[in-house]
C-alpha cells in the first residue's frame, strides 16, 4: 500500500469513473496496454482485484472502492493545493495580516480590502485596529504583515520601511441636539467645563486635545469618562452632551453634520491636527505577493487623498 504512486491513485480513479478501462487511459493520455499493465501493476501491489471485469466494462470491488474514494479525494487536494500556490504566487491567495489605527482602518486601510477582496475572494484578510504602542510590537513579532500607524518609542524608526503617512485631522464631535451643536466658531478654550470622553492617557488624539486647550489659554477638563472603545465613545455621545475627539475619517464614517447616527461636529477655531502615521513594514522580512498587494493598494488609497 506505501508503494503505491500519484499516478496510480489517478488510473484508479479514472477507470471508477468512466468503468472502462480504454476511455480511462485516454483521460490520462496513456495507450490501453499501458494502463492495463500499470493497474496489474496496482493489484499486485494490494494483493487484492480493485475492479471486476465484466462484458459490459468493470466495476469496483468493496476494496477498489475504498482506495478509489480516497484517490478522489487526494486528487482534489492536490488540485486545490495547486490552485493556492499559483493564487499565492500571484498575490491573489494565502493570508495578510495588517494593522491600524482608528482613522487609518476606516480611511484608507478598509477600502483597499474592499478593492482586493474584489479579484481575490480566496483572500484571507485579516485586520488588527488599535493604538500604534499595540500595533508595532506585534508587527516586530510577525503577528502582523504591516501596520499603518506611528512608531512609539523605544522601536528604532530605522528598523522599518516607512511608505507615504498622512497627518490626522481630529473633530470634536457632539450628539445632533446638544447645547453647541449650532453654535457659531467656538474656542476649545472655552469647552473645560463640558463633560468629555477622551482616549486613554498620551493616545495622539487625546494629547492634541490637552496641548490645544492650553495653548489656547484654558484649563484642562475635569468631568472625563476615559475609554480605548470606539463603541463606548459612540454610546456615551448619542446619550449624553459629552464631546468627543474622532478623526476625520470616523466622523464622516458616523454621518457628521449630514445624519448617520445624529451627530455633529463643533465649528472650532483651532486646527487640531495630529502627528502623521506611516506605511510600516519590517526591513527584515519581506511581505508575501498577497501582503505587498494589499500595501499597494493601500498607499494608492494615500495617495488619492484630497483632505487638507
Amino acid at each position: 500500500m506505501s508503494r503505491l504512486k500519484l499516478s496510480h491513485f489517478r488510473l484508479i480513479a479514472a477507470v471508477a469513473e468512466h468503468g472502462q478501462l480504454s476511455p480511462a487511459a485516454a483521460s490520462l493520455s496513456m495507450t490501453q496496454p499501458a494502463a492495463s499493465r500499470m493497474l496489474r501493476e496496482i493489484e499486485r501491489l494490494i494483493g487484492v482485484p480493485l475492479f471486476e471485469r465484466h462484458a459490459k466494462g468493470m466495476s469496483l470491488t468493496e476494496v477498489g472502492g475504498l482506495l478509489a474514494r480516497h484517490a478522489e479525494t487526494l486528487l482534489t487536494e492536490i488540485r486545490e493545493t495547486v490552485i493556492e500556490v499559483e493564487e499565492f504566487k500571484l498575490g491573489k491567495g494565502g493570508r495578510v495580516r495588517v494593522g491600524a489605527v482608528t482613522g487609518a482602518a476606516v480611511g484608507y486601510v478598509m477600502p483597499a480590502i474592499q478593492k482586493l477582496k474584489a479579484t481575490s475572494p480566496n483572500a484571507d484578510v485579516h485586520i488588527d485596529v488599535a493604538p500604534s504602542d499595540t500595533l508595532i510590537p506585534e508587527l516586530v513579532s510577525g503577528h502582523l504583515d504591516f501596520v499603518l500607524g506611528r512608531v512609539p518609542p523605544p522601536f528604532d524608526p530605522r528598523s522599518f520601511v516607512v511608505s507615504r503617512g498622512r497627518n490626522e485631522i481630529v473633530d470634536l464631535v457632539v450628539r445632533r441636539n446638544h447645547p453647541l451643536a449650532g453654535a457659531n466658531a467656538i474656542s476649545i478654550g472655552e469647552l473645560s467645563d463640558y463633560e468629555w470622553v477622551l482616549q486613554s492617557s498620551g493616545a495622539p488624539l487625546r494629547v492634541v486635545v490637552e496641548q490645544a486647550f492650553l495653548a489656547a489659554g484654558g484649563t484642562l477638563p475635569r468631568n472625563i469618562i476615559n475609554t480605548t472603545s470606539l463603541l463606548a465613545m459612540i454610546a456615551l455621545l448619542v446619550t449624553s452632551d459629552a464631546i468627543a475627539p474622532l478623526s476625520r475619517e470616523v466622523s464622516d464614517l458616523l454621518g457628521g453634520n449630514s445624519g448617520g447616527l445624529g451627530l455633529a461636529v463643533l465649528p472650532i477655531r483651532e486646527a487640531l491636527v495630529v502627528a502623521p502615521y506611516h506605511l510600516l513594514s519590517l526591513k527584515s522580512r519581506p511581505l508575501s505577493p498577497l501582503a505587498s498587494r494589499l500595501k499597494e493598494l493601500i498607499l494608492l488609497e494615500l495617495g488619492g487623498y484630497d483632505r487638507p
